[in-house]
C-alpha cells in the first residue's frame, strides 16, 4: 500500500459523520509527490477514490509530508496556507473543516 494511500484510509477511519452532517462535497487532493486522490462527503459517509474528480467542491496541494502533518495534528492546517505549503482552490473556507470532519 502507498503511503498516501495509508493516510487517506487513516483519514476515512476518522471520519465523523455528525460533523458531517447536510454536507456535500469532494475534497480533492493534488500530492506533488505521491498519487492523488479524493473523498467524496454525502449522505453523512466518507468514501476515497484514487485520482482526481472532475468537478471538485475544494482542490487542495501539497506534498504528502505536508499532508501527514495536518492530519495528525503536528501543523495546523492555515498555518501551512498562509506558510505556502498548502494551495488552495474553490470552496476554501470548506477546507478548513478538514481537522473537524476528520478529528484526531
Amino acid at each position: 500500500m502507498s503511503e498516501a494511500k495509508a493516510v487517506f484510509e487513516s483519514m476515512l477511519g476518522r471520519f465523523d459523520a455528525d460533523e458531517a452532517d447536510d454536507m456535500e462535497a469532494v475534497f480533492q487532493f493534488d500530492l506533488d509527490d505521491a498519487d492523488n486522490y479524493h473523498l467524496i462527503i454525502a449522505d453523512g459517509k466518507c468514501a476515497m477514490v484514487e485520482g482526481e474528480n472532475d468537478d471538485p467542491t475544494v482542490t487542495l496541494s501539497m506534498d504528502l509530508d505536508t499532508l501527514k502533518e495536518v492530519m495528525s495534528g503536528e501543523l495546523d492546517g492555515m498555518a501551512a496556507f498562509m506558510q505556502g505549503k498548502i494551495r488552495a482552490e474553490g470552496d476554501i473556507m470548506l477546507s478548513t473543516k478538514l481537522t473537524q470532519i476528520f478529528p484526531l
